[in-house]
């Protein structure tokens, strides 16, 4: 799959507006005592209708695009988490992601950095990303597949596989029958 171009330059005053919003709550997300009804009041305004039910969002969170972010049922999102969401993020049901977790659907083109080169990133049920670890974009995670911490994964991971390093690698694959599904 090619990367989709996005010229920066030519962002319409709608778009830009957007951008300050989501800045904005972010910012007030950050500052908002967690756990409280305030809290996911602004968790649900950021992310609208994208965030499953009993989906948990630790602050800080940082990232742009958010709109583009898909979070599923029994999420937990700890905290520091990166979401670079131009490229789409979706992030299926019972997926946890530790702290410091970069998700990077979009990088610059190296000529152009006004120009952002974005491909999606699908992480399935049940994963499991290790604190520290960034997923770069086109990359898919697989069903009840983990990453370990500090690693770097610039290529897919298949179901029950366990990918470690940097760049990752597959070093293991998980036994599905030990699954509670």
């Amino acid at each position: 799959m090619d990367f989709e171009r996005v010229n920066m330059d030519d962002i319409t005053e709608e778009e830009l507006q957007e951008a300050f919003r989501m800045n904005e709550l972010l910012f007030k997300l950050n500052h908002t005592m967690p756990m409280t009804p305030e809290y996911e009041e602004v968790l649900h305004e950021l992310f609208g209708d994208n965030i499953g039910e009993n989906s948990t969002v630790q602050a800080p969170l940082a990232g742009a695009a958010l709109d583009k972010m898909v979070i599923g049922n029994n999420v937990f999102i700890n905290s520091n988490c990166l979401a670079m969401a131009r490229g789409g993020i979706t992030i299926e049901d019972d997926v946890m992601l530790a702290a410091n977790v970069q998700l990077l659907s979009n990088n610059h083109d190296e000529y152009d950095r006004n120009v952002l080169l974005c491909k999606p990133i699908h992480i399935k049920k049940g994963a499991w990303i290790g604190a520290g670890a960034s997923i770069l974009p086109g990359v898919t995670i697989g069903e009840y597949a983990i990453v370990g911490a500090g690693a770097i994964v610039t290529r897919d991971v298949g179901d029950y596989e366990v990918a470690v390093g940097v760049p990752a690698k597959i070093v293991k694959t998980l036994d599905k029958d030990k699954f509670k599904k």
